[in-house]
């Protein structure tokens, strides 16, 4: 059954928060462009960072580049907040995307299974122009009508990796406001805090283990993006993140 505007307002709202909002406009590119920009001291351009909308009264999440051991890395911080800092994607995408990234501060009132709780301190996502006909009926309704009331070209699918305080790693499932967003647990309660871990997927192959039961094959990427937020639980967080690029 559709969805009416008049009686769902707060769950399309909340449909497209969790389909992460906004990202730039399409570019071509060998590779991800680096969190800083050539000049030094600010974050590269193609890097756009986006929260909830003004009227929401949710604070934006902070991305600031920072020294850290000889290196300079993107921190993320949240204060009972919202964040995402995303980055259009062109073309074929390689077959690994990966990363380090270190959690200084973790959210263990987070519960991402929950909607009160749908927090993270650390993620790294990928966007895809998943065919609207792959989808089930009523996820492809709530999507095409939050697509009309934003004015947005959300994502039809996205996978989020977590680090999260909770679950364990190798936990997966689908974002309690929508399943177009599905995580996967890279790193949880018995990662080490403090320590930089480095992270190598398969996105083609994390793909098909969360959506392969309604595409046969990974669609385009559109989007790399990666956030923090603690507006539901009210926590604070810190972590950081560097070296985000694809590999063969």
């Amino acid at each position: 059954m559709y969805l009416t505007l008049l009686q769902h307002r707060n769950a399309i709202y909340w449909i497209a928060t969790a389909l992460i909002c906004t990202w730039p406009g399409a570019v071509l590119s060998q590779n991800l462009a680096p969190f800083e920009a050539a000049a030094g001291g600010a974050l590269h351009p193609t890097w756009v960072a986006s929260g909830l909308p003004a009227d929401k009264g949710v604070p934006r999440s902070r991305f600031t580049l920072v020294p850290l051991a000889g290196e300079t890395v993107l921190a993320l911080a949240s204060e009972k907040s919202y964040g995402v800092l995303s980055q259009a994607w062109s073309g074929p995408a390689p077959a690994h995307l990966g990363w380090r990234w270190r959690l200084e501060r973790g959210l263990p009132e987070a519960d991402i299974a929950t909607k009160p709780g749908d927090d993270a301190a650390l993620k790294v996502c990928v966007m895809f122009d998943q065919p609207l006909a792959d989808i089930p009926f009523g996820q492809r309704a709530a999507l095409q009508l939050a697509r009309a009331v934003t004015g947005q070209a959300l994502p039809a699918a996205t996978l989020c990796y977590l680090w999260d305080s909770r679950y364990p790693a190798g936990s997966a499932g689908a974002n309690p406001y929508s399943a177009r967003v599905r995580y996967l647990v890279l790193d949880g309660p018995a990662s080490p805090t403090g320590q930089w871990v480095s992270q190598r997927r398969n996105v083609a192959e994390d793909f098909a283990r969360l959506f392969g039961q309604e595409s046969r094959s990974m669609p385009p990427v559109i989007a790399v993006a990666v956030g923090a937020d603690s507006d539901n639980t009210g926590g604070q967080s810190l972590a950081y993140l560097s070296q985000l690029r694809w590999s063969p």
